[in-house]
């Protein structure tokens, strides 16, 4: 054949091909289309039919109980999107969720608020365990206080299934119930090595959880821990996420975390489970918020470099750096040993603890081997004992670290101790002003809130503060005060006018509240029902000046002055009691102060500058967790400088039960007081005037006891700190401190002198 004939051939074949993929492209374009819908029925007829380049718009306004299952195969180039007609618009409420299953699917611009999701999560990157969403991206979501109302019953905000997906610009805040707020989850091959991206999303305060169960994101889980993720988790920003120890929860392989900041967050990335794992560029900012953390090593292989930690506060689990011991021959569910760990050229400034081979005990005996410590700056203005050391660590090589003058080092080789002048520098970064080449790296730019989450929603805080709203003058008639409490807006002061209020109804308090008497001593309430407050889900309360009196109380046994809900608490409340008269509670035994429900988690209670006198029963009841799960009432609980006399019960009952390690609390500070025949009545079954179970921070000191019943300190799980000195006893019984669990907990400080 010719060569001219050949190439006819050529034309004509590269011809029918045009023609083929012009066709195809065209009939694409032909059959993609944009629908607007307006409620779940016009929804249900388009979703399932669905192909590349298909956009769905979600019409503007509430959509309730809207269950949305979003499924197709779109295309790389031509993906299938959800979006809201107007981003922020179109809000997601009641008993609704999203699933996502297929090939490129982009989600953009819903909010979910006001209600919770009736499955195991709000998002899921799966419809079922065979159906995946993968090469799939949410984009500008919100979930904001989507929270089941049963504090224990556990859900995921966001669940990551399938592979290369992506979650980002994404505004997640305010999670109340059990589960992690988002999972990578990897039970099943299709969710393996999954190349999964988690970038620029604002996770913003999630409160105090009580108890083990409140992470704010988890990569994989330890039963899948030996099995690579490879998952990027980058340029997000955590604000305020207290949940539990664990913040961050690697529980798999080869992850990389960098460019992370985390904001007065309570506790510590934590690399619990898995090996390989990369941890740069982050930057913690504690400034001195109580138990704020950095960064926990455990297993092996892990890479730990360049991060910045700045005014932490933690120690044990949560401290700025801490370096585990491990369980020989663990099992997949507890501690590997620490090896061939690296952590280099990090920056410590005023970080409280750096803690190694820590938790180590009778179980906990494998320590670090392997592994260097290099290049790292360590300055501290206030302390010393910056490094603890736990149990052997000369598995570790130190080398080319520099400590400031006050540090003491470690180890005698490997630290270089200097006086050092820090300064800030633009990224808002401290450094050696004479430019020494340790710790991170002068180019580290620290992930902005304003980097964080969708543009067009507002960051708020989760907790309304006390005295933040608007003051109004109430007067003693009758429904009056019900009236003020009803009509108020959160952080409002209610003013109350000198007389006597006889209240006959309880006062239910479902926001943050102040009642304030006009002039100290000048009003006395008095109540009819069993309880004159009750603190509901959303309320808090503080009372200042005010006196309460029993004595128009029914006869009947177990009144309360105040008490939360007796169940269904997944709101965190306040109670603050400044300048208050307490008497009379006395119509009948068993006439407590304030007494928690079942489930309730105060984050504080405080008592100040107060007066307590003839009461039959406790001052404050914190202790209804009783299956010893590690649940406990109160995160703070703080009496100063007040006046105790004829008090039956005790004055604090503080229970938390279990091994759970999960949490930092509770914390118990007494200081300054007057107790006077206190905690002797019959039916105090602790005989104590303080029965402290379990917790983890005691402070008694500077207290004046007479004719009174003992303080019951038991110890339980971790590492708690009891400090009871300069007190005063006469004809009163001796704090007693007991060792539940153990002779002496490994780390556990106790230290009490009797006077």
């Amino acid at each position: 054949m010719s060569s001219f004939h050949k190439s006819k051939i050529v034309t004509r074949k590269l011809l029918a091909t045009s023609v083929a993929l012009a066709t195809a492209l065209s009939s694409q374009m032909l059959f993609a289309k944009t629908y607007l819908v307006s409620d779940a029925e016009e929804y249900s007829k388009v979703a399932n039919n669905l192909v590349a380049g298909d956009v769905v718009t979600l019409k503007n306004g509430t959509w309730n109980n809207f269950e949305v299952l979003f499924s197709g195969q779109g295309k790389k180039d031509k993906p299938i999107t959800l979006q809201a007609q107007t981003s922020g618009e179109v809000i997601l409420s009641g008993l609704s969720n999203l699933r996502l299953a297929g090939e490129h699917l982009v989600v953009k611009g819903l909010v979910f608020k006001d209600g919770y999701t009736p499955t195991g999560s709000v998002i899921s990157f799966r419809r079922n365990k065979s159906e995946y969403a993968n090469n799939s991206r949410v984009t500008e979501v919100v979930i904001d206080n989507y929270s089941n109302p049963d504090k224990q019953e556990s859900d995921y905000w966001v669940a990551l299934y399938g592979k290369n997906n992506r979650f980002d610009h994404s505004y997640l805040a305010g999670k109340r119930n059990k589960g992690v707020t988002m999972a990578v989850r990897l039970d099943a091959e299709q969710s393996q090595q999954n190349n999964h991206r988690i970038d620029h999303n604002y996770f913003g305060p999630r409160p105090v959880f009580g108890s083990n169960g409140g992470e704010t994101l988890r990569i994989g889980t330890s039963h899948y821990s030996l099995t690579d993720s490879l998952t990027v988790v980058e340029n997000n920003y955590f604000e305020r996420c207290d949940g539990e120890v664990e913040i961050i929860s690697v529980k798999s392989g080869k992850n990389t975390l960098r460019n992370n900041t985390f904001y007065e967050s309570r506790g510590t990335l934590t690399l619990r489970h898995g090996n390989g794992n990369i941890v740069e560029n982050n930057v913690f900012f504690g400034n001195g918020v109580d138990h704020t953390g950095g960064i926990r090593v455990i297993n092996k292989d892990q890479l730990v470099r360049n991060n910045y930690l700045e005014g932490l506060t933690g120690y044990r689990f949560g401290s700025g750096l801490t370096v585990m011991n491990g369980v020989p021959n663990s099992s997949i569910n507890r501690y590997h040993q620490v090896d061939n760990a690296t952590v280099e050229n990090n920056t410590l400034v005023n970080v409280s603890h750096i803690q190694l081979a820590a938790g180590s005990d009778q179980e906990r005996s494998a320590v670090p081997v392997n592994s260097v410590m290099r290049n790292n700056l360590v300055y501290n203005q206030e302390s010393a004992d910056v490094f603890t050391a736990f149990d052997d660590i000369s598995g570790i090589k130190f080398s080319n670290n520099l400590v400031s003058k006050m540090v003491k080092p470690i180890t005698d080789s490997g630290f270089t101790r200097e006086s050092i002048t820090m300064k800030r520098a633009s990224n808002g970064l401290m450094y050696p002003s004479d430019n020494k080449d340790f710790g991170v790296s002068k180019d580290l730019q620290p992930t902005l809130k304003s980097q964080t989450g969708p543009k067009w929603y507002e960051k708020k805080p989760l907790t309304t503060e006390f005295d933040s709203g608007q003051s109004h003058l109430v007067n003693n008639a009758e429904g009056a005060l019900f009236n003020a409490v009803k009509n108020a807006n959160d952080g409002d002061i209610l003013v109350l006018k000198p007389g006597q209020y006889d209240l006959m109804k309880i006062v239910n308090i479902d926001k943050t509240l102040t009642l304030r008497a006009q002039k100290v001593g000048s009003v006395e309430l008095t109540f009819s029902r069993s309880t004159l407050f009750e603190i509901n889900n959303g309320g808090s309360l503080k009372l200042v000046g005010l006196t309460i009196s029993g004595k128009n109380s029914p006869d009947s046994t177990g009144n309360k002055a105040i008490r939360t809900a007796k169940w269904g608490m997944y709101y965190n409340y306040r109670l603050l009691i400044d300048t208050v008269k307490v008497t009379d509670l006395d119509i009948n035994h068993s006439f407590h102060f304030f007494d928690s429900g079942k489930g309730a988690l105060a984050e504080e209670v405080n008592i100040t500058n107060s007066q307590f006198h003839n009461i039959t029963g406790d001052i404050l009841r914190l202790d209804k967790e009783y299956e010893d799960l590690g649940i406990y009432n109160a995160e703070y609980v703080t009496i100063k400088n007040s006046q105790f006399s004829d008090v039956n019960g005790a004055v604090a009952k503080v229970y938390r039960g279990g091994t759970d390690e999960s949490t930092f609390g509770p914390h118990v500070t007494l200081t300054n007081n007057q107790f006077s025949n206190v905690g002797n009545g019959k039916r105090n079954k602790q005989n104590a005037l303080a029965w402290l179970h379990g917790v983890q921070v005691t402070d008694i000191q500077g207290n004046e006891f007479e004719g009174t019943a003992g303080i019951l300190v038991e110890h339980t799980v971790g590492e708690p700190k009891t400090l009871i000195k300069n007190n005063v006893y006469n004809n009163s019984k001796q704090p007693k401190i007991v060792e539940l669990y153990a002779k002496q907990l490994s780390g556990a400080e106790t230290y009490v002198v009797k006077r």
